[in-house]
């Protein structure tokens, strides 16, 4: 008796590892890109476009472009956390033209006064410019990741 015990318990356990065997195994998920990136005609400059989710992550923030009186005089001011410097020293910021959309603007900085940056040329007033999430964004569209 106690052997056909023992083999009922081993049979019971070959034909449940057998059975298992035949559960559907569980779809991969599918790795979502966190980003697009779209060229833009005429430059080497690229289109972010962020899924939700990931600008959430990197919490984008943006602010508009504002037009203030510096020296009796009006002129485009913008956030000082707006500006990046690229490797050859340029200044650029990132506008949002679209939700969850990100582009690549030269800037020309006059002058910088504590948080605020004045420019000589940029996008005009209203334009909402990214303050958080920046070094991101440039790091997503040029490749550079440190």
């Amino acid at each position: 008796m106690k052997y056909i015990n023992r083999w009922i318990m081993v049979l019971s356990i070959i034909v449940g590892l057998q059975l298992s065997a035949c559960v559907p195994k569980e779809a991969k998920a599918e790795k979502i890109q966190p980003f697009q990136l779209e060229s833009i005609d005429g430059t080497d400059l690229k289109r972010v476009i962020l899924t939700e989710k990931a600008a959430e992550r990197l919490d984008i923030q943006t602010s508009p472009v504002r037009e203030e009186q510096v020296n009796g005089v009006k002129r485009k001011v913008v956030p000082y956390a707006a500006i990046i410097y690229d490797l050859q020293g340029q200044t650029w910021i990132y506008t949002s033209p679209a939700p969850l959309t990100y582009v690549r603007e030269s800037v020309t900085v006059d002058f910088i006064e504590g948080d605020r940056v004045v420019l000589v040329k940029g996008p005009s007033s209203g334009t909402e410019v990214v303050i958080i999430g920046v070094a991101e964004l440039y790091g997503t569209e040029t490749g550079l990741s440190k």
